[in-house]
């Protein structure tokens, strides 16, 4: 990994991890709820998604501090959809980072309202910020950024479609379709919100939008890869999920070379989109060779 990212990644990821738990104990809500949230948000994991959205913020020569809210709302969301993921009626994993998942401790019901209030706290979390002093416009846009990308046209879709591929052949267009939505959206839209808090014009916003769907869709094909090949004990989860649950992916459609050939050419195209962005290119560059080549 390059260096400047690895120091980077280091530096926001114990930012982020100590920063995440502090606005849930404010909360007055049951013990229970509060435990099982905190549970899953201390499980760890790269935090791809709020790095990404200070990443550009950092890229713009703009404070990062100025984007801690809405990043760590964004990782609410994305730990929302793996608690929901990994329950007995969607993916029904028992481990999760190395952890059992949060049902198996918590129970279903308590897993599933747990990923609820996570989702639903995260937008009062951006609409509340006072980083960076944040205009009313900017939080309506990052909000709006958002709910869609998680919402029935982002994740959500995504995550049903997904459903209904299982046990059927897909081809290539619906997988990729699934791929964006139920991955590439919400890493989508922390980008995106890191260009608005940097008040980024509209080109440069486009471009950078262009730049994440590639970079979702590289991420989830790597995932695909390494659901094949990686090593159980670095993912921490087992491997041949998506085998075992009949699911399509891009190595079981395109043979495992075909695969790594796409993880090329989305990574040529990402770089494409990321170099008409007037800014400093060096970190997201460097993160997009990260996504491509990482082992877990």
């Amino acid at each position: 990994m390059d260096k400047q990212l690895h120091e980077f990644l280091q530096k926001q990821r114990e930012v982020i991890e100590q920063k995440l738990p502090t606005y849930l104990e404010r909360l007055q809500a049951p013990e229970t709820l509060k435990e099982s949230m905190l549970y899953s948000l201390h499980a760890g994991g790269k935090r791809i998604r709020p790095a990404l959205l200070l990443a550009t913020l950092h890229s713009f020569g703009k404070p990062t501090e100025a984007g801690l809210d809405v990043a760590c709302a964004i990782e609410m969301i994305h730990t929302y959809s793996l608690i929901h993921d990994d329950l007995p009626a969607m993916d029904d994993d028992d481990m999760r980072r190395g952890k059992p998942t949060n049902h198996k401790i918590y129970g279903d019901a308590v897993a599933i309202l747990a990923g609820d209030a996570l989702l639903t706290f995260s937008f009062e979390l951006v609409a509340g910020s006072e980083k960076g002093e944040l205009t009313p416009e900017q939080k309506l846009r990052i909000v709006a950024e958002i709910a869609k990308a998680s919402g029935p046209e982002g994740m959500v879709g995504g995550q049903v479609a997904d459903i209904e591929g299982e046990n059927r052949q897909l081809t290539l267009e619906e997988l990729t379709y699934i791929h964006h939505h139920k991955t590439g959206d919400l890493l989508t839209s922390a980008i995106v919100s890191g260009a608005i808090i940097a008040g980024a014009d509209r080109e440069d916003t486009e471009c950078l939008r262009l730049f994440a769907k590639e970079l979702g869709l590289l991420f989830q094909i790597k995932d695909d890869i390494l659901d094949v090949e990686g090593d159980a004990a670095m993912i921490g989860k087992p491997v041949g999920s998506d085998h075992d649950n009949n699911k399509s992916t891009y190595p079981s459609l395109l043979g495992m070379d075909g695969a790594k050939r796409e993880i090329e050419a989305h990574k040529r195209k990402a770089k494409e989109y990321l170099y008409k962005v007037k800014m400093d290119h060096k970190l997201l560059d460097a993160f997009t060779d990260y996504v491509a080549d990482r082992d877990h």
